[in-house]
């Protein structure tokens, strides 16, 4: 029989161990979820992502002057009105993984502005974003003779934030809707998904530092988004989701920095965005979420498909693609 300050050892190690060895899902009280039930968009980064250019640099090119100069001794390629004609700026490129559960709604009591409450159907969707590293990384890299070339390596950062912006948009009847913290919604949610976690609103959200997560513990936030009035008749909408990603594009529209203009007028950017398409074969006398599908629908009618198609603006079915708006 063991001495028993060995039996305590032994009974305190295995208490520790425990928790460390328990999936996430249940070492952190959450609720286990159905297959099927949380659906994942994975990272997608790419290496052409960590550049831009080469590009002219109109605020150079353009807002000093008196550049264009030739020197007696070097080559005028090294002169700085040339070398700010083709520029390539470089840069670190991260993305979070997002998962999400089916489109739901709830009714519930909102305030208004004239102090008084009124009934709403508010349409609404639980999500988690989770960080899973693999970022790209320029690397600069420079022979004998200084010539300088760059790769692309994958680092890791410990931490990300992600700053919510959804936007829901009725691709019929052209409207968008930007979502809204409505906190008397936010408590009838965070009971009814009952989650085991707290479920985080969009203001608070972007205050959170996601850790990372790895192939044995899932470290991902919870979160949700809410719309409300909401057009009933909608059938086929799309919902956007900016800031999982720092990735963007830009253009400087032609002409349009003048001499003395603020830097980076005329410029246009372009953010990196998921879209998620939705579709909802019903009505608008009795709306309910399980109406709701992801995806696409199919018709086995060419042209009525070509017709749904192209309300997506897309040539084939797919129900979720990253674009830059």
């Amino acid at each position: 029989m063991l001495p028993r300050s060995c039996l305590i050892a032994v009974l305190a190690a295995v208490l520790f161990a425990v928790p460390d060895m328990l999936p996430a899902q249940n070492a952190g009280g959450l609720r286990q979820l159905a297959p099927g039930v949380l659906r994942t968009i994975p990272p997608e980064v790419q290496d052409e992502e960590t550049y831009t250019g080469p590009i002219s640099l109109v605020e150079v090119v353009t807002g000093i002057p008196d550049l264009d100069w030739t020197p007696n001794f070097d080559a005028k390629s090294n002169t700085l009105l040339e070398k700010a004609k083709t520029v390539v700026l470089r840069r670190s490129v991260w993305c979070l993984e997002f998962s999400f559960k089916p489109l739901r709604m709830v009714e519930v009591d909102v305030p208004q502005p004239t102090g008084k409450m009124q009934r709403k159907l508010i349409w609404y969707m639980v999500y988690r974003v989770s960080n899973r590293g693999n970022a790209l990384k320029p690397n600069e890299q420079a022979d004998t003779f200084g010539h300088k070339s760059y790769t692309v390596d994958r680092v890791t950062y410990q931490t990300r934030r992600f700053f919510p912006h959804f936007v829901l948009e009725n691709l019929e009847y052209k409207k968008s809707y930007l979502d809204r913290v409505i906190p008397a919604a936010q408590k009838v949610i965070q009971k009814r998904e009952n989650p085991g976690t707290k479920i985080y609103n969009s203001v608070e959200m972007s205050r959170m530092q996601i850790p990372l997560s790895d192939e044995r513990i899932e470290r991902g936030i919870w979160g949700v988004v809410t719309w409300e009035d909401v057009d009933p008749r909608i059938d086929f909408f799309s919902v956007y989701v900016r800031g999982l990603t720092n990735a963007f594009k830009y253009i400087d529209t032609p002409g349009a920095y003048k001499a003395g203009n603020p830097p980076g007028t005329g410029r246009i950017y372009r953010q990196k965005t998921l879209r998620l398409n939705f579709w909802r074969p019903g009505d608008s006398v009795l709306e309910h979420e399980r109406e709701i599908r992801f995806g696409i629908p199919v018709d086995p009618d060419p042209a009525a498909q070509a017709r749904i198609l192209k309300m997506y603006g897309l040539t084939e079915r797919l129900d979720h693609l990253w674009i830059y708006r």
